[in-house]
């Protein structure tokens, strides 16, 4: 049983930073793509990043360049720093894992286990 916990999340003013954490039970980051996902009230659940066991990563373009997704996996932890926080970056935060080793998509669907999510607020 793949068990992800998410934490890290929070309240912040637009353009300040938090980092999230998603730790796992198993050999989950050196084996699989690992991704963060975000959902907003009214809203579809949308990829943020993806990571895969070489470290490639994928990042959806309303991200780019102030979000980073890395990993440790020695200690099972998977990140996402988040920094230039905006409004609209406000959602439910889910670390949710892969089918396979190579993360190909940012879409859901290619994803298994899930976490139960951490709330990310920005203000402004």
């Amino acid at each position: 049983q793949v068990q992800l916990v998410e934490s890290g999340g929070g309240s912040v003013q637009a353009g300040g930073s938090l980092r999230l954490s998603c730790t796992a039970s198993g050999d989950t980051y050196s084996s699989y793509c690992m991704g963060w996902f975000r959902q907003a009230p009214g809203k579809e659940r949308e990829g943020v990043a993806v990571i895969d066991i070489y470290g490639s990563t994928i990042y959806a373009d309303s991200v780019k360049g102030r979000f980073t997704i890395s990993k440790d996996n020695a200690k099972n932890t998977l990140y996402l720093q988040m920094d230039s926080l905006k409004p609209e970056d406000t959602a439910m935060y889910y670390c949710a894992r892969g089918r396979g080793s190579i993360c190909f998509t940012l879409h859901a669907s290619s994803f298994g286990y899930w976490g139960q999510g951490t709330q990310v607020t920005v203000s402004s």
